[in-house]
């Protein structure tokens, strides 16, 4: 199954990081000539190892660079009707009508809930019902913001800011990250007026993933670098929530400082994120998690293995992977990550069992995700150019159309 916008995807990432064919070559140790071959069309696909290294040279993750898993139903079109929806809602026409008081019947309670069911769906990777949801959710939460009871008129501010916030991440699963940048502004401005002193921070680490998807690696850094010195300074990481928060921008850090070169910066800091997530279970927190940063021992032992595996080291993957029980509160989306990072590793340390072995077990958590994920795809391409193919991998390859 060759990666047919490969080639193109190549060609404007290295163009956005400003880089010749031959800068890049040299970057990423990759022939320049592999490089040409793969903008022009004329080798529609490369090994694993050559890809990893591009997307190294590049900066970015190779998800980026083979194309994200769709994050709509195969029917869905990117600036469909529903996605126009979401995009006003946004950014309302100018000159529009100021929001409404609340009427009586409105119940900022019941909003508050469907935004949290709003982002365990996003965690679902139920991009298509969050999208579906997010208009509504938006013009309720700006109806909150001109109650006229001070505390209410907060509490509102804080539910349009987590409702833009969630807009934002929806943005950039669907590839518009400059769209992303203008909900998550919006959402900083609305944390400004709220009543929660951790909603500003937990925005400014969906802007510093945004960031990141847009190759702006130093921007990334320091804005989450900041966040995380001001909650300290602030004394906010005293309860789980708020450890949780600081956490959370912690390990973006540590993806951007990876992500630029400095992987031994990025271990350090994980290691600190590891040994403080211990803590969470310890604090007290709001009883109510959906809304808060994902952050437990699990999580961030998993966000390590991905930047190790990343980065060059499958080996130290392998070993902080190694006999993970995953807490409760894990998202199904970050269990499925790991299955795939794991399998990579086992890829790239020549143990073609322990690859497929892993993939039957990411097949059987989640088929449908599997199969529309390029990295899954080009991982089990791999392992089928073998000369020996390990047992199980036939099926797997007839599940993802490799090979036929």
């Amino acid at each position: 199954m060759a990666n047919e916008h490969l080639g193109r995807t190549l060609r404007r990432l290295r163009r956005l990081a400003a880089l010749t064919q031959e800068e890049l070559a040299e970057r990423s140790v990759v022939s320049v000539d592999v490089i040409r071959q793969l903008e022009q069309g004329r080798k529609h696909s490369a090994r694993l190892p050559t890809l990893h290294a591009l997307a190294n040279g590049l900066g970015v993750e190779l998800t980026t660079l083979l194309g994200d898993p769709p994050a709509v139903s195969s029917t869905g079109e990117n600036d469909g009707p529903r996605f126009v929806a979401v995009r006003r809602a946004i950014m309302p026409a100018l000159w529009g009508p100021e929001p409404e008081p609340p009427r009586p019947d409105f119940s900022l309670d019941r909003l508050r809930e469907q935004i949290a069911d709003g982002w365990t769906q996003y965690h679902a990777a139920e991009f298509d019902t969050v999208m579906k949801a997010l208009p509504e959710l938006i013009s309720d939460a700006r109806t909150a913001t001109a109650s006229g009871d001070d505390a209410d008129r907060g509490a509102g501010f804080a539910a349009l800011g987590k409702t833009l916030q969630l807009a934002g991440h929806v943005a950039v699963r669907m590839g518009k990250t400059d769209l992303a940048l203008t909900s998550l502004e919006r959402a900083v401005d609305a944390a400004g007026q709220s009543s929660d002193p951790l909603l500003l921070p937990m925005i400014v680490n969906s802007m510093a993933w945004t960031y990141q998807r847009q190759g702006r690696l130093e921007d990334a850094l320091g804005i989450a670098l900041r966040a995380a010195d001001d909650m300290t300074n602030a004394a906010h990481t005293g309860t789980a929530d708020g450890l949780k928060v600081w956490g959370a921008l912690t390990m973006s850090a540590a993806t951007s400082a990876a992500r630029s070169g400095d992987y031994e910066r990025a271990a350090v800091m994980m290691e600190t994120a590891e040994k403080e997530a211990a803590r969470v279970s310890k604090l007290s927190d709001s009883g109510d998690n959906r809304m808060v940063s994902v952050f437990s021992p699990s999580s961030v032992r998993i966000e390590r293995v991905r930047l190790a595996v990343q980065y060059g080291h499958p080996e130290d993957a392998l070993k902080l992977a190694k006999g993970m029980r995953l807490s409760k509160d894990t998202p199904p989306s970050w269990r499925t990550w790991l299955l795939l990072d794991v399998a990579r590793a086992h890829t790239d340390v020549g143990d073609a069992a322990g690859a497929v072995n892993t993939l039957e077990s990411l097949r059987r958590v989640a088929p449908t995700w599997m199969q529309h994920h390029t990295l899954a795809v080009a991982i089990v391409r791999d392992l089928w150019a073998l000369p020996n193919h390990p047992p199980g991998l036939r099926p797997l390859a007839e599940f993802l159309g490799v090979g036929e």
